[in-house]
């Protein structure tokens, strides 16, 4: 899970056999839990179903589907959603995470915040234009 700016709130990495529609109430929660503030989620079209019916219920969040149209032919981009598909652009400049090289969910999360952290301190000692 991404804020608006495209900075890692939360990340859960799971098995291959395990579907995310199963895993996402998880992540939400933990997320929910560390920042209090989250009100509102938006989500791909693959989340849709019983997801939505228990962030509200359970999490008090409103998670919001961004669906594609059906109309539609090609690429378009999806408002919202190229938050993440950014996210996922600055992961793979990481070379470690271009491929799966981690046996372990719990070293791959790790190599997901180590390279966020990257990016946040780029972010951070990027240097700015001084106003005249």
């Amino acid at each position: 899970m991404v804020d608006t700016l495209g900075l890692l709130l939360g990340v859960m990495v799971t098995a291959a056999d395990t579907g995310d529609r199963a895993a996402a109430q998880v992540l939400p929660a933990q997320v929910a839990d560390a920042h209090d503030r989250l009100a509102l989620v938006w989500a791909d079209g693959g989340y849709t179903g019983s997801l939505v019916e228990y962030c509200l219920a359970n999490l008090a969040l409103v998670l919001a589907i961004v669906k594609r149209s059906d109309d539609v032919r090609g690429f378009v981009v999806l408002p919202k959603r190229w938050i993440v598909e950014r996210l996922f652009a600055h992961l793979m400049r990481t070379r470690r995470l271009a491929r799966d090289y981690e046996r372990r969910t719990t070293r791959a999360e790790a190599m997901i915040y180590w390279s966020m952290i990257l990016l946040m301190t780029r972010r951070l000692t990027r240097s700015r234009p001084q106003p005249a």
